[in-house]
């Protein structure tokens, strides 16, 4: 099994790059059906989903936008559970089919955060869509609406995913080993 030295983690492929793609042109095959005839954005949220969002904006056969809302709760390993909204949403959302494209959903917390900050913008309807859903740490009880791969409450990194910054650009994604 490949492994990697991030900083003064290791870590071990959980997931080819080969699966992360699978799910995502499957993910973007049902969006393409459900938001047919729809005026959607896609909103990004920055860092971890650049990837994701680039892969899945590829797959989707609509006339759409792309935007990003970059936001922070974590440092290390773990979440600090304080949200912080550091670049705001320079877009017209009003009426619009929101899909929020997130590249982890585990608390919840950061997805909390975001719904609330897009509902005075009066969008249409607001999606969410994340890659990777860890069911055991999610605590709210928002309907996540598009789902890639759920995977245990463990810390992980690459294909988007850092640790302290690093690691983001592993084709593939990793579990730390303890």
């Amino acid at each position: 099994m490949k492994e990697v030295q991030v900083l003064d983690k290791r870590f071990r492929v959980s997931i080819p790059e080969e699966k992360i793609l699978k799910s995502i042109e499957q993910m973007a095959q049902k969006m393409n059906e459900d938001f047919k005839g729809k005026d959607v954005i896609f909103l990004g949220i920055l860092n971890g989903c650049f990837l994701f969002a680039s892969d899945l904006f590829k797959c989707i056969d609509l006339e759409c936008q792309i935007t990003f809302l970059k936001l922070a709760s974590y440092q290390g390993t773990s979440s600090t559970g304080n949200v912080k909204r550091l670049i705001g949403i320079n877009e017209d959302i009003e009426n619009k089919t929101v899909v929020i494209l997130e590249d982890i959903i585990d608390t919840g917390n950061t997805l909390e955060s975001i719904l609330k900050q897009l509902k005075g913008y009066e969008p249409a309807e607001i999606k969410v869509a994340t890659l990777l859903y860890k069911p055991d740490a999610y605590v709210k009880d928002i309907k996540i609406d598009y789902i890639g791969i759920e995977i245990p409450d463990e810390f992980i990194l690459g294909y988007g995913l850092d640790y302290d910054g690093y690691g983001r650009n592993l084709r593939d994604i990793y579990t730390i080993i303890e």
